[in-house]
């Protein structure tokens, strides 16, 4: 195995490998759009296994992301790719989870180590601008050829393999020929986009205003480097500390109460912010390093994830909130299971649907266990269980085991997830009323508002 910090030091990424054939179309096997963590993921994978893989990313890293709370199941990730030392050299050690909630006027904090199987006992905090980076690197080390400012303009299937035009931000312009597509597009959705198959999820919709401090106050001691998340009467806000003294703040709301905007978008954060009382006073002597970002569209997915020569990986797929950290990991996740139904493709063309339908079973499991979880993240039922964890059934462990990303794997933790969903229903029952009013007060915040 190559040393991780040979793999990441490498000052420049392989940019022209392919040239064009006679007939001007340069060949690969494997076309991935998109270098992010997904993509760079997927590109590493198939490269060690001897596959000719050409990477097309249309920004020039390092760049700003979003992003930057990973879980304790990436750590095994990083070892198999062979970058834990590199990254780790980059992130700010996170122990466990804060939730925040003035209703119950108190704080709780979930300790990765107390999970079900406490052998994954930290994750990390990461600039994704370093982070991003630094797996793109990786990437172009193991074998895979990057292009970075570029973009795939064009992609059509053909009976012999995929065919796809690009144009770098130096107006070049180039034909590709690949046997296999992966779509790592992330928010851009390429393919999705292409086939009209993307959608709003009807059952969530937010969306999200951000921005990075400086002398935030952050948690006391070893929990400096965790998360904490502050409910309030519009959504949430995450609390994130990175290594370099910044923090990431954001405000992830229902559209009714961005539409309700009337002054400029750092003005409006601000004024959000003093809305928690708890994060305000922990901002009280920060300052924005600069203005305030918005995004909206926060909830989405598409109709399949695969078909006839490609593939859909992270959020290229389907996005659901930030609230648990999981883009990374889900994304992450999937380019490992989608590297090997890309390999076996390629062995096999006749296994493909049978291939496609156990990649799709793999990762709508974890996505329907975040999701559940997320639809009801603001119900009070929830928030009094995560407040006041009953010691049954060890269920504390299993919630724990939940935030550390522990959905794919079948034992222990599941059975205990479906009898902490069913506390849920319990305790959902014997408030009715208040349940009630707070579906319809749920229904009416995540129709979809054009925000301003």
């Amino acid at each position: 195995m190559v040393d991780s910090r040979q793999r990441v030091n490498r000052k420049e990424l392989v940019l022209s490998a392919s040239p064009p054939a006679a007939d001007g179309v340069a060949r690969c096997e494997v076309l991935v759009i998109g270098g992010g963590p997904a993509g760079s993921t997927i590109a590493s994978l198939l490269a060690r296994r001897g596959r000719r893989v050409v990477v097309i990313e249309k920004d020039r890293h390092p760049r700003f992301h979003i992003g930057e709370s990973l879980l304790p199941l990436n750590m095994p990730l990083f070892d198999q790719l062979g970058v834990s030392e590199a990254i780790e050299n980059i992130a700010m050690f996170k122990y466990g989870a804060q939730f925040n909630s003035v209703e119950h006027g108190k704080s709780i904090t979930f300790e990765f180590k107390d999970a079900l199987d406490p052998s994954q006992p930290y994750a990390y905090q990461v600039r994704r601008s370093e982070f991003d980076h630094l797996l793109l690197k990786a990437c172009a080390a193991s074998g895979a050829e990057v292009h970075e400012g570029t973009r795939v303009t064009e992609v059509d299937f053909a009976d012999n393999g995929v065919l796809a035009a690009t144009r770098g931000d130096d107006g070049e312009t180039r034909r590709w020929h690949a046997d296999f597509l992966v779509d790592a597009s992330g928010r851009d959705t390429f393919l999705a986009g292409k086939f009209g198959l993307k959608h709003r999820n009807p059952k969530h919709n937010s969306a999200a205003l951000f921005g990075h401090f400086t002398g935030a106050r952050r948690l006391p001691g070893r929990e400096e480097g965790n998360i904490s998340m502050f409910w309030f009467q519009h959504g949430w806000f995450w609390f994130i500390p990175l290594k370099d003294g910044t923090t990431s703040v954001g405000a992830v709301c229902w559209p009714y109460y961005f539409k309700s905007r009337k002054t400029d978008p750092t003005t409006f954060f601000l004024d959000t912010i003093a809305l928690s009382p708890g994060l305000a006073d922990r901002l009280r002597d920060a300052q924005l390093t600069g203005p305030a970002t918005a995004t909206g569209n926060y909830s989405y997915q598409s109709q399949r994830m695969a078909g006839n020569r490609y593939i859909m990986i992270g959020d290229a797929y389907a996005f659901i909130d930030p609230v648990f950290s999981s883009g990374v990991y889900l994304a992450m996740n999937s380019a490992f299971l989608g590297a090997d139904v890309v390999d076996e493709c390629l062995r096999d063309p006749r296994a493909a649907p049978r291939l496609y339908r156990e990649f799709d079973r793999k990762v709508r499991r974890g996505l329907r266990m975040f999701s559940w979880m997320i639809y009801r993240m603001t119900s009070p039922s929830m928030r009094d269980l995560l407040m006041d964890p009953q010691e049954v059934l060890r269920l504390p462990g299993a919630v724990i085991s939940f935030l550390a990303g522990d959905v794919f794997r079948r034992g222990p933790v599941w059975w205990r997830l479906y009898v902490f969903r069913a506390l849920y229903y319990g305790f959902s029952l014997a408030s009715l009323p208040r349940t009630v009013r707070a579906y319809f007060n749920r229904k009416r915040a995540i129709r979809p508002v054009e925000a301003v």
